[in-house]
């Protein structure tokens, strides 16, 4: 089909699936306030003030941050990443609740399995957010799929979610956004154009402050504005993904399969209670970084090619380092190795300079890709079976050495 002079219009059809079937739909899952909505369900007379998960707040100096406020909380200006005694100035009267990470990645593997019983085909994004592929013939069937899954975790799990669904998987992400909290957005094909205009180009997943930037000093603010350029003018300003932008804002995103289009990388860190200024503590906390991410991994069926780590030092710089694997991997055991090795160059290197504490360790896993056949390890594999001497007749049997 020719593309049309008004990049707003005509409308155009929801694409194909594959076996010629109906239109594949993306249902894009984000559990809202999540660590704090974990907590609630053990403490529901919570509910309805504010509480804030994080490390508490106390007369010791603390590095820690914000890690998860309810929507009580965040009316007073609490947020994620908040420092500490930030956030307790801004609510004083917040309770709050130390992580217990174990617990978010046990709730987390529950909802997926609750989504695998509406819809076989999920991919995870995050501890929080998971895109459900499913086969719709009409916008309202998958409404009406999106509420079930919405009934299902709040009465099943006693989890609150947002949903957004859409034929494209950046526009459910951002239909998700616009659905919180507790709301559900749904966006034709024929009407992403149309939805996207208004939004500003932050609002795409993949534009940051600098692509922000550089697209404001173009005139571009809104997505509308972005459609209304052409696509070798946008990627002549920020690269081969302005291209992709100008598609996916004149309401044709191109993308992958589904799996194909997941996550790139994953990472999770710490923020220590006091900085931490010996290797033994980083050694230990890299270790159970490391086996919690490369577990999380591999229950999804994803392996890895790049592992990097980072430290944020106490005064709140910076600094990392990336290595990639000859090939991908899955399991414990690469990961783990990999990044203790690069925690300890960052380590080694500051002690022969300035010797700061570190207030945040972070691991993480990049270039991911889906597992098509689990790779088998020799310690996977039982010892072999001892072979049987027979006895000679009129002798007792046993184990000869």
């Amino acid at each position: 089909m020719p593309e049309p002079t008004d990049p707003r219009g005509p409308e155009w059809p929801a694409p194909a699936s594959a076996d010629g079937g109906p239109p594949r739909w993306i249902v894009y899952v984000d559990l809202d306030a999540y660590y704090v909505s974990c907590e609630l369900r053990e403490r529901p007379e919570l509910a309805g003030r504010p509480v804030i998960v994080g490390p508490p707040p106390s007369d010791r100096p603390s590095r820690g941050v914000v890690l998860s406020a309810s929507y009580e909380a965040r009316a007073f200006g609490v947020k994620s990443a908040l420092p500490v005694r930030v956030a307790a100035g801004l609510c004083p009267e917040a309770v709050w609740i130390p992580p217990d990470f174990p617990k978010y990645e046990r709730v987390s593997e529950e909802v997926r399995a609750l989504l695998r019983r509406h819809a076989p085909d999920v991919v995870p994004f995050s501890i929080d957010e998971a895109a459900v592929s499913v086969a719709a013939l009409t916008p309202e069937e998958v409404r009406a799929l999106a509420e079930r899954m919405q009934r299902d975790l709040r009465e099943s799990l006693g989890l609150p979610a947002s949903f957004g669904c859409s034929t494209s998987r950046a526009v459910a992400k951002i239909a998700t956004d616009r659905a919180k909290p507790g709301g559900i957005v749904v966006v034709p094909p024929e009407r992403i154009a149309e939805f996207l205009a208004p939004l500003p180009v932050r609002s795409i997943p993949g534009v940051g402050p600098k692509t922000e930037a550089l697209l404001g000093a173009h005139g571009v603010r809104t997505i509308g504005e972005l459609a209304a350029h052409r696509p070798g003018e946008v990627g002549g300003w920020i690269g081969e993904f302005g291209r992709e932008l100008v598609s996916l804002a004149r309401g044709r995103p191109v993308e992958g399969p589904l799996a194909a289009s997941g996550p790139r990388s994953r990472s999770t860190d710490r923020t220590f209670p006091v900085d931490v200024a010996d290797w033994p503590t980083l050694d230990t906390t890299v270790r159970e970084l490391a086996a919690s991410l490369a577990a999380s991994l591999d229950h999804e069926g994803v392996r890895y090619a790049a592992v990097g780590v980072g430290f944020r030092w106490a005064d709140f710089s910076r600094s990392q380092r990336l290595r990639t694997l000859p090939a991908a991997q899955e399991g414990i055991g690469p990961l783990t190795e990999r990044a203790v090795h690069l925690a300890r160059e960052l380590w080694d290197e500051e002690s022969q300079g300035r010797g700061r504490p570190i207030r945040t360790l972070s691991v993480r896993a990049e270039r991911l890709t889906a597992r098509a056949q689990r790779q088998a390890v020799l310690d996977e594999f039982p010892p072999p079976a001892r072979p049987t001497v027979k006895s000679p007749p009129g002798v007792d049997g046993g184990d000869r050495p």
